[in-house]
């Protein structure tokens, strides 16, 4: 990693252990993912219960070349639902486990890129730009349907995020992120 592993605790008491198994687990994501520029790992203990068994959230932030970074945020319900009694080690446990399986799929889809130049033709879809914002560097595309997708500047593939105007049609492919649905693999259509 270019930048140095960073681990924060917040309203949660630092623990010699929990830094010693998130270091190794950065260790392992790198394993699944070579091109690791830099991680950010927050334990965060938002909200406490009489009993005290709410566990805290564990927050990790991947910094990729070329992409928008990867986070995965493991919140303390999730982990209810799936422990009796969850605990910091489970958080850590199921964060990594989301993160090396998230990393495992981009590089997939990385290598997976030049083997075929047409492998996303029949998941494309056309769409127009139904709202732009540059100096945040996204916007919002109008689907056939009629619903609104979220693409981030790193989406686009071919043409230039600053000269795209509201109507512009784009090809795009349609993925599911952590917050829903959103346009990745951006070109923008080819004018008559």
């Amino acid at each position: 990693m270019d930048i140095p592993l960073q681990i924060a605790f917040h309203r949660a008491e630092k623990s010699d252990w929990a830094e010693e198994e998130i270091r190794a687990r950065v260790a392992k994501l790198q394993t699944f993912y070579d091109r690791i520029v830099g991680c950010r790992v927050t334990v965060d203990q938002r909200a406490r219960n009489v009993e005290g068994t709410l566990p805290p959230v564990v927050r990790i932030e991947i910094s990729l070349p070329g992409i928008a970074p990867l986070v995965v945020a493991y919140e303390p319900d999730r982990l209810q639902h799936k422990y009796q009694s969850p605990d910091l080690g489970n958080a850590i446990n199921d964060a990594f486990g989301i993160a090396e399986r998230r990393l495992s799929l981009l590089k997939e889809s990385r290598e997976g890129r030049g083997k075929g130049a047409d492998h996303d033709s029949q998941n494309q879809f056309l769409g127009q730009v139904a709202q732009i914002y540059p100096e945040e560097d996204h916007g919002f595309l109008l689907t056939k349907e009629g619903g609104s997708l979220y693409f981030h500047r790193n989406a686009m593939l071919q043409g230039d995020f600053d000269k795209l105007r509201v109507g512009d049609e784009v090809h795009y492919v349609e993925e599911v992120g952590d917050t829903g649905p959103l346009a990745t693999k951006v070109r923008v259509a080819a004018t008559r």
